[in-house]
């Protein structure tokens, strides 16, 4: 191995913290490199990558967050591929390395409309993320064990640019001076596409159907003919559960207490407020 003998290089970035993954080291050497430890060294953002954060189409199309967590997770191979459970420990992972340990939101108080700030320990999200435990199948009532295959990130941006689209053809419609009947036909379109892309992602989240006699059901076809024939209350009753799955590895909304004078103009006395990973507050 050739060593670098440019004098700068002791200026080189160097990892800043490791973290493990919430679904763990399941991942091939292509996607995943393996250390010995079973952590990853996450080293602070470059100014490109900060450049990258800026970028609208890059955010939009996944490629700035790609891009971002290759350049300072160099074990990750293949950052389309990681799984929805182990996003949110990456990004507050480079978050942390970059920025420190702490992030401020501001957020509105729910029935007091007043603007207010929040210091959020990272470190402490971390910890409570570590301590959930992934669990990949559901039992339903009648016996139906459903063994799920997370999303990949790519599988959520291809998710979030169609229904993007979507509702971006909804609100042109409405705006539009089409006709009342075209109007609706072409709301009937939209509606269809949602419903199809709902399918889509519920197939790509199931791996395995195994039947209460024991009989395993892998063959996307027939998974797809179970769900397009089946009775409308245990599809819900799928799709209920894997939602809740979906959610594994994500950080949870904060619970916050509000002030007597908040409550006073209106505000609940505890109430939640939603932890974003956006350009806006998170990369800044």
């Amino acid at each position: 191995m050739t060593e670098n003998s440019n004098p700068l290089n002791k200026y080189f970035r160097q990892p800043a913290l490791y973290v493990s993954l919430p679904s763990g080291t399941n991942y091939p050497p292509h996607v995943v490199a393996q250390s010995q430890t079973g952590e990853l060294g996450i080293m602070p953002m470059t100014a490109k990558d900060e450049i990258r954060f800026k970028t609208p189409d890059a955010l939009m199309n996944g490629q700035g967050v790609v891009d971002v967590i290759q350049s300072c997770c160099p074990e990750i191979k293949d950052a389309w591929q990681i799984k929805s459970y182990d996003l949110d420990t990456i990004l507050i992972a480079i978050r942390i390395a970059t920025y420190g340990e702490t992030m401020d939101m501001t957020f509105t108080v729910p029935g007091a409309n007043e603007s207010v700030s929040h210091s959020v320990n990272l470190p402490a999200l971390l910890d409570t993320i570590r301590g959930t435990s992934i669990k990949s199948e559901v039992v339903l009532e009648d016996g139906l064990k459903i063994s799920i295959r997370p999303l990949t990130y790519k599988d959520m941006t291809a998710t979030s640019l169609q229904t993007f689209q979507q509702q971006k053809m909804y609100a042109a419609v409405q705006d539009s001076q089409m006709s009342d009947e075209e109007k609706s036909t072409r709301f009937n379109e939209a509606f269809k596409k949602l419903t199809e892309l709902n399918e889509s992602i519920l197939l790509k989240n199931i791996s395995v159907i195994t039947l209460a006699d024991g009989t395993e059901v892998a063959d996307p076809t027939q998974i797809k003919e179970f769900i397009d024939n089946a009775n409308a209350k245990l599809i819900k009753d799928i799709e209920s559960q894997v939602m809740v799955l979906r959610t594994q590895g994500a950080v949870k909304p904060l619970k916050l207490k509000a002030s007597e004078e908040q409550i006073k103009k209106g505000a609940p006395a505890t109430y939640e407020v939603p932890v974003t990973f956006d350009n806006a507050n998170f990369f800044v």
